[in-house]
């Protein structure tokens, strides 16, 4: 018999199979402390959590019997997963059950900004009849601009699409196959900048994202266009949004994320005239509380039973002698990935792995994943891992194809990642472990390389011709940026050639811009491996 704590308040509905289940037994024991949650939770198989316990590395250490913590939601910052995979415990979310509720919300706020309704519901109940101030547009015939098309950014789309809108879709991972499957025009974010009506933001929150919409977008908007974030909040830079409504260039904004939660008693959101704001209620609805419950209990009894699940958010299980052999490599599998997906620009379609060498004769299914997740890490940060990786590729129509040699040009082994993109976009890097030397990048694209994947690195493509290293060296001297290791690879003289340059700190744009600008210099990237 399997026991289950539930310590957080959860409705029966949510937990009714575990409940139901006759190899389970559920304690219902909410508002625990940490000492209290330790005190018993040895006697448990199974751990049932909302937002408000919090599951240390003590209260880990002290289930001796758990198998399995569950979080009846999407985020697992109350959990420390570093101790749950230590300790051979899987904890799983329910990434889907919130879907369509944040969605609905994100539609609700898009229609409440175009028809002024909570403006018009105060001064009505203020006691003034006051028809004139709130003209409002219509949806019908407008454009609305998707930015990112995961799960809730194609339920959006969807319904976009009954009001009689034109949408124009931006995600890294959109192919041209996959948006006209979801009848939407694919777009940069450029385009739905300059030409949405409506812009609603459906994105993680990453480094590339943050602030992906600020001042310089602002600046070429079309004059009342109107602004929906249900997201994360830090994509859209709050105070040049203000800017942007005070100098008439927005017409209005919603939003249910801010950058700091809960907002600061003096934000400019909070008292402006134009704006709508709620309280992070995107999954906040009775069948989303539901939903999410009921796919974790089903996925613990799975786990409970020794069945297969998913929705694990840490380290899958993995042979002691298969993970013996493949851990040395995962770091290495998951930079290479990283690479290759900063290296490539258009949408991605496929990820083509090949394992030669002595990794041909393993199941290499957890390294595949460290690579997958080094390719989505770019774009999607903290919110992709390596259990998700896989599912998130399927999601997003991108074709993870493993192949396996066993000649390796010279190497022990050989790990070679390619990327296809749109429109005809490949690129290739490849790497091995050099005994004495550690991790090593050997090829990047048709050119032979030989550099230490880390850290900051500019990648030049050129023209084999004299004096190029010269002239890119004194510019980034000229720019204060330091060269620390420098390898030049080229198939023949005087033909194309790479040109790869680990330098001490981050490169500026404007450096890369004028890098770029040489004579013979085709392009100038800067790959960030930390």
């Amino acid at each position: 018999m399997f026991k289950v704590l539930v310590s957080d308040p959860i409705s029966d509905l949510g937990i009714q199979q575990l409940m139901d289940a006759s190899d389970v037994t559920v304690d219902k024991k909410t508002g625990l402390s940490e000492d209290e949650l330790i005190a018993i939770i040895g006697e448990y198989d199974g751990l049932l959590v909302r937002s408000q316990t919090t599951v240390t590395e003590k209260i880990i250490a002290a289930g001796t019997k758990l198998k399995v913590i569950g979080r009846a939601g999407v985020g697992v910052d109350n959990i420390k997963l570093e101790a749950a995979t230590q300790h051979g415990v899987v904890v799983i979310n329910a990434p889907d059950g919130n879907t369509i509720t944040t969605c609905e919300h994100a539609f609700a706020m898009m229609m409440a900004l175009a028809r002024h309704i909570p403006q018009a519901y105060a001064k009505t109940i203020s006691g003034v009849w006051d028809r004139k101030t709130f003209l409002g547009v219509e949806l019908r015939g407008k454009t609305l601009g998707v930015l990112g098309m995961g799960r809730i950014g194609s339920e959006v789309a969807k319904r976009a699409k009954a009001f009689g809108m034109n949408i124009l879709a931006y995600d890294p991972f959109l192919t041209a196959d996959r948006a006209e499957k979801l009848e939407v025009k694919l777009a940069s974010v450029d385009d739905i900048v300059r030409g949405a009506d409506f812009i609603t933001v459906h994105t993680p929150l990453t480094p590339e994202t943050r602030h992906m919409i600020s001042r310089p977008q602002f600046e070429v908007m079309k004059k009342g266009m109107r602004i929906v974030n249900c997201a994360r909040g830090g994509v859209i830079d709050e105070m040049a949004l203000v800017e942007a409504i005070d100098s008439g260039i927005v017409a209005g904004a919603a939003f249910d994320v801010f950058e700091k939660e809960p907002p600061q008693a003096d934000h400019p959101f909070l008292s402006h005239p134009k704006i709508i704001v709620t309280p992070h209620l995107g999954a906040s609805t009775v069948e989303a509380q539901e939903n999410v419950a009921i796919d974790v209990s089903e996925q613990v009894l799975h786990i409970l039973r020794n069945e297969p699940f998913i929705n694990a958010v840490n380290i899958p299980p993995v042979a002691p002698s298969v993970m013996n052999k493949l851990q040395p490599y995962f770091t290495l599998g998951e930079k290479l990935g990283s690479f290759a997906s900063q290296l490539t620009g258009g949408a991605i379609r496929e990820i083509h792995v090949e394992y030669a060498g002595d990794l041909s004769d393993v199941d290499t299914q957890p390294l595949t994943r460290y690579i997958v997740k080094g390719v989505f890490t770019r774009h999607f940060g903290g919110d992709v891992n390596i259990v998700n990786s896989m599912h998130l590729a399927k999601t997003r129509d991108v074709n993870v194809v493993v192949t396996k040699a066993s000649k390796t040009k010279g190497f022990t082994n050989l790990i070679t990642v390619t990327l296809k993109a749109e429109p005809d976009e490949e690129r290739l890097v490849a790497g091995t472990l050099l005994q004495g030397y550690g991790e090593r990048i050997v090829q990047v694209n048709k050119f032979p390389v030989d550099i230490a994947p880390e850290g900051h690195q500019i990648v030049i493509s050129h023209n084999d011709k004299p004096g190029i290293i010269g002239l890119v060296g004194t510019l980034l001297g000229q720019n204060d940026v330091n060269i620390a290791s420098m390898q030049v690879g080229r198939k023949i003289v005087g033909g194309a050639a790479i040109m790869l340059l680990t330098v001490d700190k981050a490169v500026p744009q404007q450096v890369l811009v004028k890098l770029a600008g040489l004579p013979e210099i085709n392009t100038a990237e800067e790959i960030v491996l930390l």
